[in-house]
């Protein structure tokens, strides 16, 4: 042949690329993650719309947790018709004392005294009102008498008597509606329930 190049010997050049093995294991590797991360995919959206085992294991889970009981038996207070109320009035309104006494009677309580706040009192409670009683009331008859009221501060004073004062103050306005007072009469008589361990 002529020209420029020419080819001697016996052995000629290769006409076509060698083989690149690392291309192929590259790709086949990759092939093979893909498929794998699509399998493991696929298994998670399974069990995020069916729940998986979750639901099984959360039912095993209430099995062997015990019923939530009570930590202490329910409080025992008295009925508003075991508790006697005198009601005062320490604010300018004329009559504002028997109004109030005529619906905690409505209410079930048992009325005592009616009248003017004593000077100690009188033109001098800027809230809603007072309860004032002696010691013991702090364990009943106080908060019996205060979910009728919101917002009435408690004081004891020295007497040995188990009748409570209501002292009417200034922002009083009107008792809390008798389905409230219930309500809250309720949730103070239901007894706490025992923290869960599960």
């Amino acid at each position: 042949m002529g020209g420029k190049y020419r080819i001697t010997g016996d052995k000629y050049p290769r006409m076509r690329r060698p083989r690149r093995r690392g291309k192929l294991i590259l790709a086949a590797t990759a092939s093979v993650v893909a498929l794998g991360l699509a399998g493991w995919g696929t298994m998670q959206l399974i069990d995020v719309f069916t729940g998986g085992d979750r639901k099984a294991s959360a039912a095993d889970h209430k099995t062997d947790c015990p019923t939530a009981k009570p930590s202490a038996s329910a409080k025992v207070l008295p009925k508003p018709a075991k508790i006697t109320v005198n009601v005062y009035n320490a604010t300018p309104r004329s009559g504002l004392a028997k109004k109030a006494a005529d619906e905690l009677k409505k209410r079930g309580f048992t009325i005592g005294k009616v009248g003017n706040a004593p000077a100690a009192y009188d033109k001098k409670v800027p809230g809603p009102g007072v309860l004032l009683g002696a010691p013991s009331a702090t364990n009943g008859s106080f908060a019996v008498l205060g979910t009728q009221l919101q917002g009435a501060t408690p004081k004891t004073d020295a007497r040995r008597t188990a009748d409570v004062d209501l002292i009417l103050g200034t922002k009083f306005k009107t008792f809390n509606t008798p389905r409230s007072a219930a309500a809250a009469l309720a949730a103070l008589t239901k007894p706490a329930p025992a923290p869960s361990s599960c």
